[in-house]
C-alpha cells in the first residue's frame, strides 16, 4: 500500500512555502466601472487619430504641409483604430444579444 503525504513541503529541506491565500473579493462593479473607464479611454484615443488625421488633411489641403506620407501614415492610423473599435462594438452587441436569449 501507498502512503500519501500531503504535506509535501515538509519533506523538503529549507522550503518555507506559504499557504496560497485566496484574493480579496472585489465587488464586480469596480471590474465594471474599470471596463467602462478602458473603453471611454479608447474611445476618446480614436477621436484623437480621427482629429489628428483631419487636420494633417487640411494642412496637405492649404500647402502647409509636403510630406504626404506622413498625411496617409495618419490617416491610415485613423482608419484601422476606428475599425478596431467598430469591431469591438459588435463583439459587444453580439454578447449582449447572446446574454439576452440565454434561458433562465
Amino acid at each position: 500500500m501507498v502512503n500519501f503525504d500531503p504535506n509535501v513541503s515538509s519533506l523538503l529541506p529549507n522550503v518555507n512555502a506559504p499557504t496560497p491565500q485566496a484574493p480579496a473579493a472585489v465587488p464586480a462593479k469596480s471590474h465594471f466601472l474599470r471596463a467602462v473607464e478602458t473603453a471611454g479611454n479608447y474611445v476618446s484615443k480614436v477621436n484623437d487619430l480621427q482629429k489628428a488625421s483631419d487636420a494633417s488633411i487640411q494642412d496637405l489641403l492649404a500647402g502647409k504641409n509636403n510630406d504626404i506620407t506622413a498625411v496617409v501614415s495618419a490617416v491610415a492610423k485613423a482608419d484601422v483604430s476606428f475599425k478596431v473599435l467598430v469591431g469591438v462594438r459588435n463583439k459587444l452587441i453580439e454578447a449582449y444579444k447572446q446574454t439576452m436569449n440565454m434561458p433562465l
